[in-house]
C-alpha cells in the first residue's frame, strides 16, 4: 500500500427508526503516505474508535470512501484494540495462529515473542499473564497477519506508567523492523509526540481534523524534555489545541 486516501462523513440516529439523524463525523479527510505512523487525538466521545472501525471495514454506516492508491476498497487491516480479547482457553501460541488465516510457523511466532520479551510465554494461557504481557501478545499477534494497515485503538491504556513506557518501545522496535502503515488513537498527548511521525487532531462531535502536525525529530532524540519542549510549542502555536494538551 503507497497511500491511504480517507474521506468520511457519518450520520447516526437519535433512535432506532427515528428519521432524526445528527452528524458523527463530518467532511473528515486525510491521506496517509506507506509505512507512515499517525496517532489521532480528540476528545472523548469525537468518534476515533469508530473511525477506526470505519477504515477496518468493521462499520459500513457511512457516506465517503476509502482509497488505497486511487482504488476505492478497504484496507487489508489487523487491529490492537482497548482490550487485548485474547482467547481464555488458548494459549498465546493457539491465540496468534487463529489470527491468521495462512500457516504460520511457530517458529516465526516465537521470534515476535522474543522481540517482544515473552520468549518463555508462547504455551502459556491468558490468565497467568499480567495485562502488560497480554498487551503485548496482542501486539504479536496483529505484527502477524500480512496486512497493509494497523489499527491501534488506545492499546496500552489502564497500563501503569513503567509498563507503558516499556511496551510504547517494543512497540517501536516491532515496527521498525516490521514497517506497517500504522493508525494510533490515544488520549495521551505525551504517547502521541513520542511514537508518530504525524498528529491528527480532531474536534468535538461533528467530527473533523483541525490540525495535522508533522513530528520531524528522530524518535532517538525524543527524550522526556523534547517531549515536554515539543508540547509547549504546540500550546504556544497553536492554541486551538489546548484543550487536547
Amino acid at each position: 500500500m503507497n497511500q491511504l486516501n480517507v474521506n468520511i462523513k457519518l450520520k447516526q440516529h437519535q433512535h432506532h427508526g427515528d428519521e432524526n439523524s445528527f452528524d458523527v463525523i463530518k467532511n473528515l479527510h486525510f491521506e496517509q503516505q506507506s509505512d507512515q505512523f499517525i496517532c489521532l487525538v480528540g476528545p472523548s466521545g469525537c468518534g476515533k474508535t469508530t473511525l477506526l472501525n470505519i477504515i477496518g471495514g468493521l462499520d459500513n454506516n457511512y457516506e465517503g470512501d476509502i482509497q488505497i492508491d486511487e482504488q476505492i476498497g478497504t484496507p487489508n487491516a489487523s487491529f490492537v484494540f482497548q482490550t487485548p480479547r485474547l482467547l481464555p482457553w488458548c494459549n498465546v501460541l493457539e491465540n496468534i495462529q487463529l489470527a491468521n488465516e495462512t500457516d504460520i510457523s511457530p517458529d516465526t511466532i516465537e521470534q515476535l515473542l522474543l522481540e517482544l520479551g515473552l520468549k518463555n510465554s508462547l504455551n502459556s494461557y491468558p490468565h497467568h499473564l499480567s495485562l502488560g504481557m497480554q498487551r503485548r501478545v496482542a501486539l504479536a499477534r496483529a505484527f502477524s497477519v500480512n496486512s497493509d494497515l494497523l489499527l491501534m485503538d488506545e492499546p496500552f491504556v489502564s497500563l501503569d506508567q513503567p509498563t507503558a513506557r516499556k511496551a510504547r518501545q517494543l512497540l517501536l522496535t516491532l515496527w521498525q523492523t516490521q514497517p506497517k502503515t500504522l493508525i494510533f488513537v490515544t488520549h495521551d498527548i505525551e504517547e502521541a509526540i513520542q511514537l508518530a511521525d504525524r498528529i491528527l487532531f480532531l474536534s468535538d462531535s461533528p467530527s473533523t481534523i483541525i490540525d495535522d502536525i508533522a513530528i520531524n525529530t528522530p524518535r532517538s532524540e525524543r527524550t522526556s524534555e523534547h517531549i515536554n519542549s515539543f508540547r509547549n510549542e504546540l500550546r504556544t502555536e497553536h492554541q486551538h489545541l489546548a484543550h487536547l494538551l
